[in-house]
């Protein structure tokens, strides 16, 4: 896709990513450190979630990569990964953590919306807050149906659909213990704080698209924040999120 031809938001987005990129490299190099993953921003175990269990033998995408930590856990858990971002800056850094922990796997500059690869590519597909609440799920999820082959599993992680109804219009304020937000309606989330542009879907919406690209849901699991827990982000609280879910994993397959 050429860039007249990317949609505005997409566009927006790699703006911001791309200027964005300096505040994650130290994050990056923490996660492809590591040797087992933990997601989202409560740092919950794989052991809790089971993301990626079962990848070992399969090829495998990461849509909106980042530094492309992901890409590195499936790698090392035996999977043969491709990873895909918009920004050129955090694939900046993603190749050289490349070199660093000698891992080597194909880095794509471009949307996750329109992927440069053949129909049924891959046996598996994940975002952990990439292409799944940067990019508009009616383009992005009927393109992992088509780079899936049938029988092949979708993986993503995003903000639970609850604290965005309850986030103010200023990402640097934490989420509110009423809601804020109209549920019908809402799709486009933009923030007076930042120049992004996210996407988030209520639980019916997702589940019709799913269904409607070719899915079937097989889990959806709502994250507690762990007692103790910390984390970096202004837009919720640690005492929010053992209230309430503040993060979600969906996990789809193809069908035959």
């Amino acid at each position: 896709m050429s860039e007249i031809d990317l949609p505005e938001y997409v566009r927006r987005n790699r703006i911001y990513w791309d200027n964005w990129a300096p505040d994650w490299v130290t994050s990056g190099e923490r996660n492809w450190a590591q040797d087992e993953p933990d997601w989202g921003i409560w740092s919950t175990p794989e052991a809790d979630l089971s993301l990626i269990e079962g990848v070992a033998g399969l090829d495998a995408i990461e849509l909106g990569c980042g530094t492309a930590y992901v890409s590195a856990w499936l790698a090392r858990h035996g999977a043969r990964p491709v990873a895909i971002d918009i920004s050129s800056q955090q694939l900046a850094t993603a190749r050289r953590l490349q070199l660093e922990h000698g891992l080597e796997f194909p880095l794509l500059l471009g949307s996750a919306e329109s992927v440069p690869l053949p129909d049924a590519s891959f046996d598996f597909a994940i975002s952990e807050y990439g292409v799944s609440i940067w990019a508009d799920p009616y383009r992005w999820i009927p393109e992992a149906a088509r780079l899936l082959r049938p029988g092949g599993r979708l993986v993503f992680l995003i903000n639970g659909y609850l604290q965005i109804l309850c986030e103010p219009d200023d990402e640097n304020v934490p989420a509110a213990d009423r809601l804020l937000r109209d549920q019908f309606g809402s799709h486009r989330f933009e923030w007076s704080s930042d120049e992004s542009v996210e996407f988030h879907l209520a639980h019916g919406e997702m589940i019709r698209l799913l269904h409607a690209s070719g899915f079937e849901v097989e889990d959806l699991i709502e994250i507690q924040a762990p007692a103790g827990a910390t984390t970096r982000h202004a837009y919720v609280s640690a005492e929010w999120a053992r209230r309430w879910p503040s993060e979600e994993v969906w996990k789809a397959r193809k069908r035959p």
